[in-house]
């Protein structure tokens, strides 16, 4: 394993312990309430990030293999988005937890069996409207705006 490749698949892990933590603590009242940036209840946007997050591996997986990457607009992603909250909006904490479990252990092995200069490989992102790099998929789309999101639930919960 690469320095890279240690270093984002520790902070990842970091991330999905602390997600792991936050649903594990959430009463079922908590699980409810809505996280003030996406307008959604926190058990959503927890399986959000569990689901359409670390799903994102995936991107990263097609710009390692030079893969042209899907053609995926704001408006297409806002549109997945919505019907996966939709989808999701009855999920429970035993469920979300299986998918942190489930998608967090594939994203670590993946992350942890990458080169470095798998990271500074780049595809033409639609979404971004320009090219993203290996890394910066991961930075990004996977614990930035993980990130986001978890704080977002904190602050619904107070």
């Amino acid at each position: 394993m690469g320095s890279q490749a240690k270093e984002l698949t520790e902070r990842f892990k970091a991330l999905n312990n602390e997600m792991i933590a936050f649903v594990e603590k959430c009463s079922d009242e908590e699980w409810k309430k809505i996280c003030p940036d996406e307008k959604l209840p926190v058990g959503v946007v927890a399986s959000h990030v569990a689901i359409r997050h670390y799903g994102a591996f995936d991107w990263a997986k097609m710009i390692v293999a030079g893969e042209k990457l899907p053609e995926i607009t704001k408006e297409a992603n806002e549109q997945i988005n919505a019907e996966l909250a939709e989808e999701q909006k009855n999920c429970t904490k035993s469920e979300v937890l299986g998918f942190l479990y489930e998608n967090g252990s594939t994203v670590t092995d993946y992350l942890s069996e990458l080169e470095d200069s798998n990271f500074d490989r780049t595809g033409y992102f639609a979404l971004t409207g320009g090219e993203i790099s290996t890394k910066q998929c991961v930075e990004k789309i996977i614990l930035q705006r993980g990130n986001d999101h978890l704080n977002s639930m904190k602050k619904a919960i107070g």
